[in-house]
């Protein structure tokens, strides 16, 4: 059984469609939870079914140790990748 916190990340996650990425901190606002993105990753690291390539750091950089797997699937889904870095949501 989940958490409060946890089933609204989970949500937040899963609502990305493909192609779309958003930071952990993006994550933790949109499920309710401003300020909680460490929490975040801490669910992700838990919770198998959930897009997790999606969520990246907040500079956009991927997320070690699956940055080679996290790129590759951003890059299925037409994810440009430059420098291991993705361009985030109002990001010229």
């Amino acid at each position: 059984m989940n958490s409060e916190f946890e089933d609204a990340v989970i949500e937040a996650i899963r609502s990305l469609g493909r192609g779309e990425i958003a930071s952990y901190g993006d994550i933790a606002r949109d499920a309710g939870f401003p300020g909680a993105a460490r929490g975040v990753g801490n669910v992700l690291s838990r919770t198998d079914g959930v897009p997790w390539w999606r969520v990246v750091r907040a500079d956009g950089r991927l997320v070690s140790p699956n940055a080679t797997r996290q790129a590759q699937l951003l890059e299925a889904e037409g994810i440009a990748i430059s420098n291991g870095r993705v361009a985030l949501r109002g990001d010229a």
